[in-house]
């Protein structure tokens, strides 16, 4: 079996609307969480705003990272940006997020991404029930043209997430697969996952380890929350929640060694509601997930 590694990071989603400069959330990351590997995601900086803007933030981003020595391994998407993109039902609007996407691959070449990507796209109901082959087909080709760019910028990959429900894509592995098998029959960068340890698909297939065993090997990212079987929860690994999850360092580890997975970044994708409970325990919450998986990483590399 080949040797697995795995670095440690967090998908910077927590940080959207909370700690937005680039300065204080490097900070965080380095100094609070001990984390030194980020996926930076578009509600930080969504690419549709003005150059000006952008040129600004991405130069305090690539000062912050280089002060406290953060590497921006991968972008993605996030709770804002979690729409139709390349499945959208109209085609002047899958136009722009095709140029929207080439925009977010532009601004992670500047960070230094690796690889970058979004859940693979939203139907509607009304696609989803009449018109679903056709807007697969034009989403194949969305897809086909990002990778395209991806390859002149540099990317090694783009990444998609498996989602939960049949409309948002990707809700069985055969499923996930056959997306993956589509695009790359005409890709410039391959596609691939971005599994979540914690995502509740198809009723079927609800426990996350089969997926990490048969998907593991083209997952170079995975995103990390504490959850129970059927939920989706995005709970912090605190004791709290480790007395009720069955995501752990050594069982999500063994499963990926199995699929055959040589490496990955582990990101975490822990959500805190907007309440005076959860608010202001955050940088507590992510500190403790972040050394739990430190040490359970340590018993099992």
């Amino acid at each position: 079996m080949p040797s697995f590694k795995a670095d440690l990071g967090i998908n910077m989603g927590f940080a959207v609307n909370r700690y937005i400069e680039p300065e204080v959330w490097a900070k965080v990351v380095a100094e609070d969480l001990g984390l030194f590997k980020v996926q930076f995601v578009a509600d930080l900086l969504n690419p549709s705003l003005p150059d000006e803007i952008i040129d600004s933030q991405i130069k305090r981003i690539k000062n912050a990272c280089a002060n406290y020595g953060i590497e921006v391994e991968s972008m993605f998407t996030c709770g804002y940006t979690r729409i139709n993109h390349f499945l959208h039902p109209d085609a002047e609007a899958r136009a722009y997020w095709l140029e929207w996407f080439k925009k977010f691959l532009e601004m992670g070449a500047r960070l230094g991404a690796k690889n970058s990507g979004s859940h693979f796209g939203i139907m509607t109901f009304d696609v989803f029930n009449n018109r679903y082959d056709e807007l697969l087909e034009a989403g194949v080709t969305g897809w086909q043209k990002l990778s395209r760019r991806a390859k002149e910028l540099g990317y090694e990959c783009l990444i998609f997430e498996p989602m939960s429900v049949p409309r948002e894509m990707g809700n069985t592995v055969a499923e996930a697969k056959k997306l993956m098998d589509m695009v790359n029959a005409d890709a410039g960068v391959p596609l691939r996952c971005c599994l979540d340890v914690g995502h509740a698909p198809d009723p079927s297939e609800r426990d996350p380890y089969p997926w990490i065993e048969a998907l593991g090997a083209v997952s170079p990212v995975v995103h990390l929350q504490q959850t129970v079987l059927h939920k989706s929860h995005h709970w912090p690994f605190t004791d709290e929640y480790n007395k009720q999850g069955i995501i752990t360092p050594e069982k999500v580890v063994a499963a990926l060694k199995k699929s055959g997975a040589e490496k990955t970044f582990f990101a975490f994708e822990i959500s805190h509601r907007e309440h005076h409970d959860t608010d202001f325990r955050i940088i507590a919450d992510l500190k403790q997930s972040a050394d739990y998986w430190k040490e359970g990483l340590a018993k099992c590399l």
